[in-house]
């Protein structure tokens, strides 16, 4: 089995492909304080939750959007498997290009999905990945990576309507029953659901008229099954991509 993980500023994903085929997936909360002997023990009990035994992994494979974390997941892989990780990162072969000013700077998270929607789905491509902040990212028909817009993702505009205000509270995230609510919650989540999707079907728009073609979309991430039916573009979701694009590019470096 492979171990992939997405190091996340909120969440670190974990997932165990078996033939290719992803057989388990687990979350933690991603914590800069705790150390590799901590996180150890955590990704013991994640893979104990599933049923997998640790003998069960023959290799790791980590993107990363924490830099202060890498070296101690690293730590703390090598001491459960005995063996280092592949960290996406330069010298990685992804089997795509990369067109950026600074190749170097793209995120590991970005590349993953970008090697997934291109093998699995095809190219070119606009992808859509919902996590601490919303990202878009276009593939051309190569499957290069040719840019991404970044935009604050959905709690951190929810928490910033709660913080920054002060009769506004924390709520929680649900569909409300309509755009024009009346109570204050079901204002506020219709703000931030209904206006999230129409800032996607407007960046589906834009992009579409710069790029030149209407593009195939597909979305990833903790809260696309939240936002995505919303929108008015076809869109895929595929909660999984980025562990697939893991899970493909552990294949293409393990030898």
């Amino acid at each position: 089995m492979t171990l992939t993980i997405d190091i996340g500023n909120s969440t670190i994903v974990m997932g165990g492909f078996r033939d290719n085929e992803l057989r388990f997936v687990s979350r933690l909360s991603t914590d800069c304080s705790k150390t590799e002997d901590e996180y150890a023990v955590r990704l013991l009990e994640a893979l104990s939750l599933h049923g997998i035994d640790k003998s069960e992994i023959n290799g790791a494979i980590v993107s990363s959007v924490v830099p202060p974390l890498n070296s101690v997941i690293k730590k703390a892989l090598e001491f459960i498997f005995r063996t280092p990780p592949l960290f996406v990162g330069p010298g990685i072969k992804t089997g795509i290009g990369i067109h950026c000013d600074t190749p170097s700077s793209v995120g590991a998270d970005l590349i993953a999905a970008c090697v997934a929607a291109h093998n699995i789905y095809g190219s070119p491509a606009l992808i859509i990945d919902m996590g601490t902040a919303t990202k878009m990212t276009v593939v051309n028909q190569k499957g290069a990576f040719i840019g991404t817009s970044i935009i604050p993702g959905v709690l951190m505009g929810l928490n910033a309507l709660a913080d920054g205000t002060a009769q506004l509270p924390k709520i929680s995230l649900e569909v409300p029953h309509s755009v024009i609510e009346k109570n204050t919650a079901d204002c506020m989540r219709s703000g931030v659901l209904y206006g999230n999707a129409s800032m996607i079907d407007g960046m589906i728009d834009r992009i579409n008229l710069e790029f030149g073609q209407v593009l195939p979309v597909y979305a990833t991430g903790g809260l696309a099954e939240l936002i995505i039916p919303m929108c008015n573009h076809a869109i895929t979701i595929d909660e999984h991509l980025v562990l697939k694009g893991l899970n493909i590019l552990y294949q293409k470096n393990k030898n």
